[in-house]
């Protein structure tokens, strides 16, 4: 599986220790930034993310911030990508069973390393589980088709 990763300055350190941990799993991890704690501009960094997991350059991603809801609103602005901002391992799982995220959203000041990484081992081994939820996903996908047409999106 290859996973695509960033962060703004704010969840810099967090990222880095992500990075190690998903190398030591034996992902394939394209790491987009930012490279310091100097000031960065998280929309830059969660487009470029979103962007290669709606290209499917990457299988998944990762974007790590402050509170977690900048990138997730940025992310999600991209046609074919479902971002979940979690704060727990239970909202990690069930943003991939129920709504097939493609994308995990860390909230950096409110999760340290243990917990990011629980939350992201349970993310990356939870499937969708179909269903009804299949149903509302494609009717996601729909209303993003209806906005392309529309010239929306």
């Amino acid at each position: 599986m290859k996973i695509v990763i960033g962060s703004d300055h704010g969840g810099y350190e967090l990222k880095n220790k992500i990075l190690k941990f998903l190398k030591t799993k034996r992902y394939k991890v394209l790491d987009i930034g930012t490279r310091s704690k100097e000031s960065s501009d998280y929309p830059l960094i969660g487009f470029d993310v979103a962007k290669k997991v709606s290209e499917k350059k990457a299988d998944r991603g990762v974007l790590i911030c402050k509170t977690g809801v900048g990138m997730a609103i940025v992310a999600n602005k991209m046609r074919g990508v479902r971002a979940a901002a979690c704060y727990d391992k239970n909202m990690a799982r069930s943003s991939r069973e129920h709504n097939n995220c493609n994308i995990i959203v860390l909230a950096a000041q409110y999760s340290d390393f243990k917990q990011a990484k629980e939350m992201l081992r349970v993310w990356l081994n939870t499937k969708h589980v179909g269903e009804r939820h299949k149903r509302r996903v494609r009717q996601i996908e729909e209303f993003e088709s209806k906005m392309k047409k529309r010239g929306k999106s």
